[in-house]
Formats: structure tokens, C-alpha cells, sequence
């Protein structure tokens, strides 16, 4: 065997072997070969670890794998008609163009969020017509944004706006039993008013006293006094009180989360313990702010068993929320969830491509790197090898060489055979394009043929996995860019050769448009 050969095969096993440790790290399912483990969301990842989610909203994707019912309800002044906005695929991103369309030319907004569970934990807002009260509805538009390069709309919440759910048999957690929940907001847009909530909270609306509430709160309110920092922070609320760590004193741990995206978690055993956590929902590792006692008078918990989104436990059938937030998706999980399933969750928050604005990643002249999606290789790009002429995945770092960073990105220009789709450029090779020869993927210099410049053009679909971006070959319109077995091809969804299985053809056909590394 060429000893070049050699070495390519073998990094390309090193790469597998890490793969595989990683993933069994997190608690996921290792590969072999082909990539073999099944696309999770944040609850599949909650389930594996022994706490599984018994409530799950979302305005931007779907929160397990399988889930492909709705994420959330609008209503549009011009008629009063509601519309379910759901997911493009199994496991995926919101239609957002569905949306859109239902609510051209007049105003929309949400009424409801989905639990996802199937458990009847469906949130919806408080005032008239919902489950009534002083409140209203959310604008459906406010924001929009990118989830794994696809358009969604965030839930926006003002003062005024809340959401509330209870159902007896929706398996909540009450008493002192353990719970743990998460939720994706913002650091944009928040104000120190009582109280921007996700979590655990009064069935009657009323202040019931010490441990009646078990809710994140993200906000710039500063209860106790002595707060170090200007916020936004993440706390409990408890009731009666939000609280930065064990104690009404300011716990010196805390750190204000200004990011856009920011990964809030609480989890309270409901006896002796609880722990706040915190991170950049785009990138990073959680931060522990807390870990330890719970305050005095809190010991045991007295949830109730409904929840709350947008305000405090005690609004709002009378009164109006005065808090803002924004609230992108959230769970509720029964138990306490290992140090392992969080920092799981975290990662798959973080692999989901949350990212401000829609603008479009292929418009020619832009570069752009194309990050796998299969829960197997989330750190891999597509990049041409060093030792040859073929296209695989591989991970990329910031401590990676320049020219690995060059070989992972890609100057978009116009299909060289169809101006309405793309051909890819090597940033590093200029004149070379992406190109299929074989069905296999290669890096090649432009001939100026007509075949070259067929082969040598995608055509950008939303991704088929609901994720990302699928790249549709032009002369070979059933088969898309994949990697299988860390090499790139064009492959079927099925088909006489082993690259075309249907296995995980939805996730490895999937990318992301990461920003450029080059």
C-alpha cells in the first residue's frame, strides 16, 4: 500500500476511534463504518439519561428526533383564523414559510406553544380567548432567525405577554420530587421586572409560599440587593424570592450572560440540593454557577405541577406581566439530571446553528464552511485532502493549521452550469472547484467542459434532515452531497452502491453553512 494511502486511511480511522470516545462520553450511540447513530434531540439525550422530558416547547425545531407534529399556534388579525406551524421534517426546523404565508399581509401572533411530550403540557397565553386573564398574546414576528440555516421566529415576549399550562395528568413534577429544566433566551432582550419565567409553578396563579415555584428566571432583577455586575443573570425562582445561588445573600459565582443565545439550566432534587448552569447557546461549555443546599425555608419543595412561561407564579388572571424575555425552546424533565446528560444537552443545543438573521450563505463571492450535522460528526467539515484529490470530512479547531482551515472553506460563485445554483471554490486552490466524478467528490481544477461544469454544480435545498442545507447535484438531481465513512460523494436515498444506504442518508446529507474558517 502507498504510503500515502496508508496515512489517509489511518488518520481517517484515528478520526472514527475519537468519534466514537466522544460520543460515548455524552452518553450517545458510537458508529461504525457509515455514521450509525441516530439524529437526538435535547429529550432524546434527557431519556437516555434516566430523566426523561415530561414537557418540551419550542418555537424553532422539534426537541426529539422523531417529533413531527406542531411547534406552535399563530392567529392573524385580518379573521381571527389560527394556523399550526410544524416542522419541515421529522426532527427538524419550524416551516417558517408557512408561517409567512399565513400571515402575509396582516399581523400575527402566537397563542399557543406545543408540548412536544404528547403528556398535554401545551402552553398558552393568558388573557382572553386563552386561559384567560390579563395578558395577551406575542407577536409571531418580532424576531427572526436562523436555526441550522434555516428561517424561524422566536417567541418575543413583552410586558403583557405570558403563557401558562396545567394539565393533572401532564406528569409535571409536584411536591419534592426532582426535577430539571433548560431553557434557550436571550441576553438582547431583557428587563429587570417580575418575572421573565420558564418552569414549575402555581396552579391557582396565587403566591402560595416558600418552594411553590421551581423556575428559571433570566433577567436583569436583582431581588435581594448586593448584586455584583449588571446582568442579565440566571436564578431560581423559588418563590418569594429569586435566588443566584443557596441563600438570599449574592452568590459570587454568577456571571451576567450577555450573548444573544444564552443556555439557561436549574435542576433541584427537591429536598437537599439544587444547581444553576449557564452558556453561550452557540458554542461552549455550560458554566456552574451553583451547586449546593437549597436556601433555607426551601427545604422540601412544594411544586404544584403547572407552568409558567413569560411572568412570575402569581400573574397574571388580574394583573399584567411587566417582564420582557425571549424564549426560543425549553424542557422540563423528571429527575436530576447527571452532569453528563447536561453538558449532552448543551452540546446538542450548540450543534442546533442558532444564529441571528436569515441572510442567505450561498450568495456568490460569500465564503462559507460546511459543518456535517450526523450526531457522529459535528466537529467535521468538508475539506479537500492533503494527500490526494478527493473530498472528505474532518474535524476542524481554532488551533487548527492555516492551510486545514483553507482546505475547509469555500468561496461560493455562481453554478458554473446553472446560474440559479452554486459551484463551491477552494479558498485555498483558486481555480479548483468541489466536483463528483464516480459519484465520488474530488477537488479539481476547471477544464472549461461542459461535463466539468455540470458536475461541478449543486443546487442548495433546505435540509433534508430538517437541518441545515442540502446540496442537490445539477446532472444527478436524486443524489446530494454525503459523507460516508468520513469521504464525500453524491448519493441516492437508496441505491446499488454502499454510500447510497438509506441509513442516516437524511443526516449526512445535511450541513450546515458555518462561517468561513479561511
Amino acid at each position: 500500500m502507498p504510503a500515502l494511502l496508508m496515512f489517509r486511511r489511518l488518520r481517517r480511522e484515528v478520526v472514527v476511534c475519537l468519534a466514537a470516545v466522544a460520543l460515548a462520553f455524552a452518553g450517545l450511540v458510537a458508529f461504525s463504518g457509515a455514521s450509525q447513530a441516530a439524529a437526538q434531540g435535547p429529550c432524546d439525550i434527557y431519556a437516555a439519561g434516566g430523566t426523561p422530558c415530561v414537557a418540551a416547547h419550542s418555537t424553532t425545531r422539534a426537541l426529539f428526533a422523531s417529533y413531527n407534529g406542531p411547534l406552535y399556534q399563530v392567529r392573524r388579525a385580518s379573521d381571527s383564523t389560527s394556523q399550526d406551524i410544524g416542522v419541515l421534517s421529522a426532527g427538524g426546523v419550524a416551516d417558517a414559510a408557512a408561517q409567512d404565508s399565513f400571515c402575509a399581509g396582516t399581523t400575527c401572533t402566537i397563542t399557543r406553544v406545543y408540548d412536544q411530550t404528547g403528556g398535554g403540557n401545551t402552553l398558552v397565553y393568558q388573557g382572553p380567548g386563552g386561559t384567560g386573564g390579563a395578558d395577551t398574546a406575542a407577536t409571531a414576528t418580532t424576531e427572526a432567525l436562523s436555526v441550522g440555516g434555516q428561517k424561524a421566529y422566536a417567541l418575543y415576549i413583552n410586558p403583557g405577554n405570558s403563557y401558562f399550562a396545567y394539565s393533572s395528568t401532564g406528569g409535571v413534577p409536584t411536591g419534592s420530587s426532582p426535577e430539571g429544566e433548560y431553557m434557550v433566551t436571550s441576553g438582547s432582550h431583557v428587563n429587570n421586572s417580575c418575572c421573565f419565567d420558564y418552569g414549575n409553578t402555581e396552579t391557582d396563579h396565587h403566591a402560595d409560599g416558600n418552594g411553590a415555584m421551581d423556575a428559571i428566571n433570566f433577567s436583569t432583577e436583582c431581588w435581594f440587593g448586593g448584586c455584583s455586575g449588571t446582568g442579565p443573570w440566571v436564578q431560581a425562582d423559588l418563590e418569594n424570592g429569586l435566588f443566584s445561588g443557596g441563600s438570599k445573600a449574592w452568590n459570587p459565582s454568577q456571571v451576567s450572560e450577555t450573548s444573544h443565545f444564552v443556555t439557561a439550566m436549574l435542576k433541584n432534587n427537591g429536598t437537599t440540593q439544587m444547581a444553576l448552569k449557564a452558556a453561550g447557546a452557540q458554542s461552549g461549555s455550560l458554566t456552574q454557577l451553583y451547586s449546593g443546599s437549597l436556601p433555607s425555608g426551601y427545604n422540601p419543595m412544594h411544586k404544584q405541577g403547572a407552568i409558567i412561561l413569560g411572568s412570575g407564579g402569581d400573574c397574571c388572571q388580574t394583573n399584567h406581566n411587566a417582564s420582557a424575555g425571549t424564549f426560543y425552546e425549553g424542557a422540563m424533565v423528571k429527575g436530576y439530571p447527571s452532569e453528563t446528560t447536561d453538558a449532552a444537552v448543551q452540546a446538542n443545543i450548540a450543534a442546533a446553528g442558532y444564529t441571528t438573521g436569515t441572510t442567505n450563505p450561498f450568495t456568490p463571492g460569500a465564503k462559507v464552511s460546511l459543518q456535517a450535522t450526523t450526531s457522529c460528526c459535528t466537529g467535521a467539515y468538508l475539506q479537500h485532502d492533503t494527500s490526494d484529490d478527493k473530498v472528505v470530512i474532518a474535524p476542524v479547531t481554532s488551533s487548527s493549521s492555516s492551510a486545514l482551515k483553507g482546505d475547509a472553506t469555500w468561496i461560493v460563485r455562481a453554478g458554473l452550469a446553472n446560474s440559479n445554483c452554486i459551484s463551491l471554490e477552494s479558498a485555498n486552490a483558486s481555480g479548483s472547484y468541489l466536483r463528483h466524478y464516480a459519484f465520488q467528490l474530488h477537488l479539481q481544477p476547471n477544464d472549461g467542459t461542459s461535463q466539468f461544469a455540470a458536475d461541478a454544480t449543486f443546487c442548495p435545498k433546505p435540509g433534508n434532515s430538517g437541518t441545515g442545507y442540502s446540496l442537490q447535484s445539477f446532472n444527478y438531481p436524486a443524489k446530494y452531497v454525503r459523507h460516508y465513512s468520513l469521504t464525500g460523494y453524491i448519493a441516492s436515498n437508496g441505491g446499488s452502491n454502499v454510500w447510497d444506504t438509506t441509513s442516516l442518508w437524511a443526516q449526512d446529507t445535511s450541513w450546515l453553512a458555518a462561517a468561513p474558517w479561511s
